[in-house]
């Protein structure tokens, strides 16, 4: 018997779900479906450029466990583009990591980044230094200070 997957943390859920080849209905195509902790995995070491180690670490697994996942992720991703295929982004045994929350008051612009990561420079949009926490990521919206719940425990994504 296999042994269970262990969670993987990743920093956030894709900003689209599918892709597909334009000008064909998605019901026509055959999917290929890619996991939230493979997108993770593909963002990590091929968008931000961090080395396996240092992915593996952010996605609390081992060395080589991310290799085989950016392996199998890479190997769906080329599945995709030679054989023009729809690629759905969903499922895995996830956690999220914790996160927080920011504004530009320059343009309004909201993003996120994880913990341990730093005070960010500027706003991604317009580069302003005028960011600040949001009021409700800072806790006192409801009256006291609290703990934003993400992150604790393992939430499987069931795939469909």
């Amino acid at each position: 018997m296999a042994r269970p997957k262990c969670c993987r943390r990743v920093a956030g859920e894709p900003a689209c779900a599918i892709f597909k080849p334009a000008g064909i209905p998605a019901s026509a195509l055959d999917e290929i479906v890619l996991s939230i902790d493979e997108f993770e995995a593909i963002r990590l070491a091929d968008f931000d450029g961090l080395y396996h180690d240092q992915a593996a670490k952010k996605m609390n697994v081992s060395r080589q466990t991310f290799g085989r996942i950016i392996e199998a992720a890479r190997h769906k991703i080329a599945q995709v583009l030679i054989k023009g295929l729809a690629l759905r982004i969903e499922g895995g045994e996830i956690e999220m990591a914790e996160v927080r929350k920011f504004k530009c008051y320059e343009c309004q612009h909201i993003w996120e980044i994880p913990y341990g990561t730093g005070r960010p420079g500027g706003c991604p949009s317009c580069q302003s230094v005028n960011v600040r926490r949001t009021i409700e990521d800072r806790g006192f919206a409801a009256g006291g200070r609290r703990r934003m719940g993400q992150g604790r425990g393992c939430r499987g994504m069931q795939q469909k």
